[in-house]
């Protein structure tokens, strides 16, 4: 076995080396298309811990301080940090020349690379800083009336119904908000809470994919196919959904869609993505200055000035490792790192969970609260006494549900290891 520094550069070498315009399986011949890659230069096959281990060492993950807030933002792999570093300096020599004339180009190979993890046309997506952008960008830009009604909900998320609040005071657009109980295995009753609220006045129905308070994954098609028979358009927020679930953005029957890349595909921060049905760009309006604003080319959405073009090039190398991994066995690992803490605190007095713990209806979220703690006080104590960096949800009452919303948010990603998880769970036992 090579010593400690040699394999960590040797993993970061191989996982880093595939670089932005590299495509995985040529790198990796005779790979079935669609199948999870698994090399067998990076792992045995036949470790599944093993595997997982490699990619913790792609990460420069903290060894003193256990980080469980990845549904926030995730740290990049090293490839990725070391890809940033390298474009940031090669800016510095010329930054108008490296930045405009050489880095700008090669945003299309990204775009390119991006649409074919997200199952969509290129021509329909643009890149841009995080999920709050993207959403926004479409909330103002979409044509909307005075008196045209949007169903929203009251389980999305803060920047978002912000945004809807604005576009209802500034234009008077009616919000009409579903109310769906969650959490909730009863896809019947989710759909209802928003089809309820559809009348003849109902223009877009905006529904988040994951909800991030509690992990919940909502039945996004189904929603949309009852909002398409009305001939009501449908903006889903995606932000804790992408490069968690192994699915394609047309899964979801959206018209439009946003995510950040610096959640779950681990891209530098300041990273995110929005989809628009190829035939609806036109009639969005940029949220930044175009000078062809009703163009019906997507890229009219990225003029945003002078922006972090390292930040988008370094995007490439962790688009890479999330490939490499494969769709399907990354949820499948989200989803076990969920499960295996979950199911080890199951029988603690007095711990209550808001979070479902099947994969239908969850997947790396996972939330508890233990009766007569807040949970700023719990995430205090994970943090003070065992290092471990949680987030307090707490939240006004939520129809249907008992209030106040008060648990604890716990969201591994792939570089988590069990011993990690063991941690908190010895935690949460003991302080019960």
């Amino acid at each position: 076995m090579p010593d400690r520094r040699s394999f960590i550069q040797q993993s970061a070498a191989l996982l880093g080396g595939l670089a932005l315009h590299t495509n995985v399986e040529a790198a990796f011949p005779g790979l079935a298309a669609g199948t999870s890659p698994r090399p067998a230069t990076l792992h045995d096959p036949g470790d599944e811990e093993a595997f997982w281990q490699q990619v913790r060492q792609a990460y420069a993950a903290s060894p003193t301080l256990i980080n469980l807030n990845n549904g926030g933002v995730s740290p990049s792999p090293r490839a990725t940090a070391e890809a940033l570093d390298h474009y940031t300096r090669m800016c510095n020599e010329a930054p108008s020349y490296y930045m405009w004339r050489i880095l700008d180009q090669d945003r299309e190979p990204l775009r390119m690379n991006l649409a074919a993890l997200a199952g969509t046309s290129p021509e329909e997506l643009a890149i841009c800083r995080n999920t709050t952008e993207a959403l926004n960008t479409i909330i103002f830009g979409l044509p909307l009336q005075k008196d045209d009604e949007v169903v929203v909900s009251t389980c999305d998320y803060p920047n978002m119904a912000n945004a809807w609040k604005q576009r209802s005071l500034r234009d008077g657009v009616k919000l009409v908000y579903a109310d769906p109980v969650l959490p909730s295995a009863d896809e019947d009753a989710i759909v209802r809470a928003y089809t309820d609220r559809f009348t003849a006045r109902t223009k877009l129905v905006h529904v988040t994919h994951v909800i991030n308070w509690n992990g919940q994954i909502m039945p996004v098609r189904r929603i949309a196919d009852e909002a398409h028979k009305r001939g009501i358009e449908v903006l889903v927020d995606g932000a804790h959904a992408f490069a968690v679930l192994d699915h394609k953005i047309t899964d979801t029957g959206c018209d439009y869609w946003g995510t950040s890349l610096h959640k779950f595909l681990c891209a530098p921060f300041g990273t995110g993505l929005m989809r628009i049905a190829r035939e609806k760009i036109a009639k969005v309006w940029p949220l930044l200055s175009n000078d062809k604003p009703q163009s019906a080319d997507i890229r009219k959405f990225e003029t945003l000035g002078t922006r972090s073009f390292p930040a988008e090039m370094a995007t490439g190398y962790s688009l890479d490792l999330h490939n490499l991994i494969g769709p399907a066995r990354k949820q499948q690992r989200l989803h076990f790192l969920k499960s295996y803490w979950m199911d080890r605190v199951m029988d603690v007095p007095g711990i209550f969970f808001r979070t479902l713990n099947d994969p239908r209806y969850s997947c790396a979220i996972g939330t508890f609260g233990m009766e007569g703690k807040k949970a700023t006080a719990i995430a205090e104590a994970l943090h003070t006494k065992w290092k471990i960096h949680t987030v307090a949800i707490e939240r006004a009452g939520i129809p249907g549900v008992e209030a106040p919303y008060n648990h604890v948010r716990v969201t591994p990603n792939v570089y988590t290891t069990t011993q990690e998880l063991d941690r908190l769970v010895e935690a949460i036992r003991t302080m019960a």
